[in-house]
């Protein structure tokens, strides 16, 4: 878990990197429909908009930080939740939540914005290796690992969550207004 901690601590970042970040995010955040994932509980008391603009931020950075398009990191790892229902109480109709939430993403996301082909292997792969099909992608790989790493400190460690939970309240609320 030290490990962990360490890692988290070397992700800080500066507000250039958080304006570089909007920037890359700022087509999706100015969408209506983008919202709707705040209606929904995903992690104890994280919402689905809260986790997801978490595992983007964290994508962007490794992204930009290893020489990777973190652009596309950033706007699929925002989007790799977008399924709009609450999966605590709505059962879908082909399979378990966890197989199948990638794809009811990926189609919701098709609906509103327009996607390249690496954001869109990133929604759809971001349950690796739980569901099968291993990412086409570095920026895949990276965003499942992010999205995993931020639900592990939304779970265990919800302290760390809720501060980072205050730094993406910003981002969020200047946009939504």
């Amino acid at each position: 878990m030290k490990g962990l901690t360490k890692l988290r601590l070397n992700l800080k970042t500066d507000s250039c990197d958080f304006e570089e970040y909007r920037d890359c995010i700022q087509e999706l955040i100015i969408n209506e429909k983008l919202y709707v994932m705040e209606k929904y509980i995903h992690h104890k008391h994280i919402t689905c908009l809260e986790h997801s603009f978490s595992v983007s931020y964290t994508s962007f950075i490794l992204c930009r930080r290893l020489g990777l398009d973190f652009r596309s990191a950033a706007r699929g790892g925002l989007l790799h939740d977008f399924f709009l229902y609450d999966w605590h109480t709505t059962k879908p109709e082909k399979g378990l939540h966890g197989f199948t939430h990638p794809s009811a993403a990926l189609e919701n996301a098709g609906k509103y914005f327009i996607l390249n082909d690496v954001e869109k292997d990133i929604i759809v792969k971001h349950m690796w290796p739980l569901t099968v099909k291993l990412p086409r992608y570095t920026e895949s790989f990276v965003v499942a690992f992010a999205d995993k790493y931020c639900a592990l400190f939304e779970i265990i460690i919800p302290r760390s969550a809720i501060a980072r939970k205050d730094c993406l309240k910003t981002l969020m609320i200047t946009n939504h207004n």
